[in-house]
């Protein structure tokens, strides 16, 4: 997984419409990051878009995963679309 947000979210909508791949959802207690469909915004964008809106900063990196990576979920991700 490489985005996941912590337990200091306070559910304020903002980062969900942003992602590109709509990995975030709203969880039982906040939201999360599906990681089978977050890539960072790779593909879309050159930053994590749901980072640059949290007012809170509570979506941190998980598991470092590579460009390459994030890149062939993104285009795994379009090729189903």
């Amino acid at each position: 997984m490489s985005l996941t947000i912590t337990d200091e979210c306070i559910n304020c909508d903002v980062c969900e419409p942003e992602c590109p791949n709509n990995a975030i959802y709203q969880g039982d207690e906040i939201y999360e990051i599906n990681p089978d469909l977050c890539t960072e915004c790779v593909g879309h964008f050159e930053t994590s878009q749901c980072v640059e809106v949290c007012p809170v900063d509570c979506i941190i990196t998980g598991v470092e995963e590579s460009e390459d990576v994030l890149m062939a979920r993104y285009e795994k991700i379009i090729a189903a679309g």
